[in-house]
């Protein structure tokens, strides 16, 4: 597995993804919401994903290699994950949260949140390793949707739609 950038002490080091994550250390991220419109490309993580397989989250969302640049990294995974170029996604905030992912695995991201804008004919390559399924939605569908249904849904989709939409999605939908 890859080395991501985590903090251990206070201090900036290069430790093996897995290990973050069982030992729920603060770590650097990245996730890309691509929009048409009012509607935001989502994912379904594949079933072989080692942690919240087959639930949906954003476009795609990942961890920066260890001195990657969050542009560079956001670009690089809308093409692995996705099949996805050509896209220049914006820098829309930084934020922060913890959450259980299961299996005794924690989540604890600082995020580069980035937004690109595409139409929904837009040309998809998912990686079955990947993705298993893609789809268009409303954001008002998929906000209410997350409420109704939040189990189908990552711990982190469902945290940036309840403390971080206006930073994400201000200036990009009607919602």
């Amino acid at each position: 597995m890859a080395l991501i950038p985590a903090w251990v002490n206070g201090v900036l080091q290069p430790i093996e993804k897995l290990e973050v994550h069982q030992l729920g250390l603060r770590h650097k991220a990245v996730s890309v919401f691509v929009m048409a419109g009012d509607r935001v490309l989502l994912q379904r993580r594949a079933p072989g994903k080692y942690h919240t397989p087959g639930l949906w989250a954003n476009t795609c969302c990942t961890h920066p290699e260890w001195n990657e640049d969050p542009l560079t990294c956001a670009i690089r995974r809308l093409d692995e994950e996705l099949g996805i170029t050509g896209l220049i996604p914006e820098f829309r905030d930084r934020v922060e949260y913890r959450a259980d992912v299961g299996g005794g695995l924690t989540e604890h991201e600082v995020v580069d949140i980035f937004s690109a804008f595409a139409t929904t004919d837009l040309t998809l390559r998912p990686n079955p390793d990947e993705v298993s399924q893609t789809a268009w939605v409303g954001l008002g569908d998929l906000v209410g949707q997350v409420e109704q249904q939040p189990e189908r849904f990552t711990p982190w989709l469902r945290i940036y739609l309840a403390e971080h939409r206006a930073s994400i999605f201000t200036g990009l939908t009607k919602d």
